[in-house]
């Protein structure tokens, strides 16, 4: 009886939970070998190694599992370059340190850098609020990062949104196009860094 309960328990677990990260990673691996506008359900559950119905469980069409694969490497990313930077080192390290974490996850997963640059904006609604999360989640992210006492000696106040949000916008620029022109996310560490310098170390002192 033990057996027969553990075994009937033992997929509803896994469904909550592993299913879905073998479903991304079905999509990523899927994204990478022929993009994102030709994989298909069927390309997403064969890799995962799964059926349709799990995935349906999960999502309710290719395009939920997509933003859901974005949300997921944005939150990655968050979490990367926030464990790279030592806040008690001088604040231009600090900047050089997130700047090249950044860099780092953009180039460890250049099929997803892609997909946001191509695929993203065609998505409507649900890229609207993929992008809006994406954006309040690096404003945070960059806020958090320079309140701290290495930074009082440029800056008087906290990060503003709109500087974050120029920050932000001006390095997904600076890498897309790179990216679409042939080159590599790392071509443009130097002057990512230079510009981020300029920017947040322009106080209102």
């Amino acid at each position: 009886m033990t057996t027969v309960q553990h075994q009937a328990s033992e997929p509803v677990r896994e469904e909550s939970g592993d299913y879905r990260g073998r479903l991304l990673d079905g999509l990523a691996a899927s994204i990478m070998e022929v993009g994102y506008r030709n994989t298909t359900v069927a390309d997403i559950v064969r890799r995962a190694r799964t059926s349709r119905r799990t995935f349906y469980a999960h999502f309710p069409d290719r395009e939920a599992c997509f933003v859901a694969l974005l949300g997921d490497a944005n939150a990655e990313m968050i979490d990367q370059v926030s464990a790279a930077v030592d806040q008690a080192a001088p604040w231009t390290s600090q900047v050089r340190q997130a700047v090249e974490a950044w860099i780092a996850c953009a180039e460890s997963r250049p099929a997803i850098t892609l997909s946001w640059i191509r695929e993203v904006p065609s998505l409507g609604a649900a890229a609207r609020d993929l992008q809006r999360e994406h954006l309040e989640g690096f404003i945070t992210m960059i806020q958090t990062l320079c309140a701290t006492p290495a930074w009082s000696a440029v800056r008087s106040g906290p990060v503003s949104r709109q500087l974050a949000t120029m920050l932000l916008g001006g390095l997904r620029e600076l890498i897309a196009t790179t990216v679409e022109d042939g080159g590599r996310p790392s071509d443009t560490t130097e002057v990512a860094i230079q510009a981020c310098i300029a920017l947040l170390g322009s106080s209102n002192r």
